[in-house]
């Protein structure tokens, strides 16, 4: 069992930038695909930025050139940096661990852009 603790949603401003978080208990974030999705209420969710255990990254289109994924061996964490936000990047992110059959996410966290 893996479990991920997301942080650094919160509220900001058109233009603006956050820095979320996920720390993985139970799993190393080296060997998983790694991912943050986001969801809003009535759609489903949706891929916005990943990494694999060879570093290969992936955006959604909606995202790419504004957000970039990483990680941290030594934190054994994940981060998403978004830059020049949007009102439609309003939703809640989780983020996602994908190791051979086995697949979690954690809880979420709230971004809200306001316009």
């Amino acid at each position: 069992q893996v479990r991920l603790v997301e942080s650094g949603g919160g509220l900001v401003q058109t233009g603006g930038s956050l820095r979320l978080s996920c720390a993985a208990v139970g799993g190393a974030v080296t060997v998983a695909t790694m991912g943050w999705y986001r969801q809003v209420p009535g759609k489903q969710r949706d891929l916005v930025a990943q990494i694999t255990r060879d570093s290969e990254t992936n955006y959604g289109d909606s995202v790419k050139g504004r957000f970039t994924i990483s990680r941290d061996k030594a934190e054994n964490e994940v981060y998403l940096q978004m830059n020049s936000l949007k009102p439609e990047d309003t939703a809640v992110y989780y983020c996602n661990y994908v190791f051979d059959q086995y697949n979690f996410w954690g809880q979420g966290t709230q971004v809200t852009v306001s316009s």
